[in-house]
């Protein structure tokens, strides 16, 4: 592994404590803004050592991902759907505002669960030799 990617993918497993840390005292936006992050930063691991490139944006990382994993019998669908369905969090979080308009205990919860499944899988397949 690249040490770029080996910094990603440091970035993501950060960002999964912090995600826990932050849903544990309740605010439910930034654990699912914070899940969705980690995930987004182990992608970027796995297209930086797949093609050799570095993506920084959202749209970028998400297409190129998208791109790579499209054939890939080590992506199922789930995984493959985890950053477009979290950044939908992230947006809630970032940028939509009136009543009602926030993230749940429960959305926050499963998100969380969810990009451990998926940081957990990119690093056993960056991992394998």
């Amino acid at each position: 592994m690249t040490p770029e990617s080996a910094q990603f993918l440091g970035k993501a497993s950060r960002l999964l404590l912090e995600a826990e840390a932050i849903l544990k005292i309740g605010l439910d936006d930034a654990a699912g803004r914070t899940a969705y992050l980690a995930g987004f930063h182990a992608a970027q691991a796995f297209i930086s050592e797949k093609s050799g490139r570095t993506v920084k944006t959202h749209k970028g990382v998400h297409k190129e991902f998208q791109r790579l994993t499209k054939d890939d019998a080590n992506f199922p669908s789930a995984l493959r759907g985890f950053l477009s369905h979290t950044y939908n969090l992230k947006a809630i979080a970032d940028y939509q505002t009136g009543p009602g308009i926030e993230v749940s205990t429960e959305q926050a919860t499963k998100a969380l669960a969810e990009a451990k499944v998926f940081v957990g899988h990119v690093t056993h397949l960056l991992s394998e030799p």
